[in-house]
């Protein structure tokens, strides 16, 4: 399975996370925004419908640089999610889902509890998002 995950990063440095709700597949964890690929979709296009839907966000494709990837077996499939970096967006983002939203220090995402697929990430992120 393929899911594109974005760390939006705003002026101050700090990059979004939103806390899974209830009743979904591991949920009280937090995570990038994004979502699943669909067929004949391309990720820097799945990730413009998911903001858009999640967050009531407009981001353009040229707005999207690959930054990482993560890779990781979960026992019913295996995942893996390119990561993309997006420092300009349209509009003001709002929890559409009813998700918490937070915008942290890359240095400060090891203090939040993250899906297996996302924890390397809290690792390599800091350093990758240096500015």
């Amino acid at each position: 399975m393929i899911v594109a995950a974005c760390a939006l990063l705003n002026e101050a440095g700090a990059v979004l996370i939103a806390k899974r709700p209830l009743g979904r597949p591991l949920a009280g964890l937090w995570e990038f925004p994004g979502g699943k690929v669909e067929a004949g979709e391309e990720p820097e296009e799945a990730l413009i419908r998911e903001l858009a839907e999640e967050l009531g966000i407009e981001i353009a494709k040229g707005d999207l640089t690959p930054l990482t990837f993560a890779s990781h077996a979960y026992p019913d499939f295996h995942l893996l999610m390119p990561v993309y970096l997006c420092r300009r967006w349209r509009g003001s983002i709002t929890a559409n889902e009813g998700q918490e939203l937070a915008f942290v220090r890359p240095e400060e995402l090891r203090r939040y509890g993250m899906p297996p697929a996302d924890e390397p990430l809290k690792i390599a992120l800091p350093g990758l998002l240096r500015v």
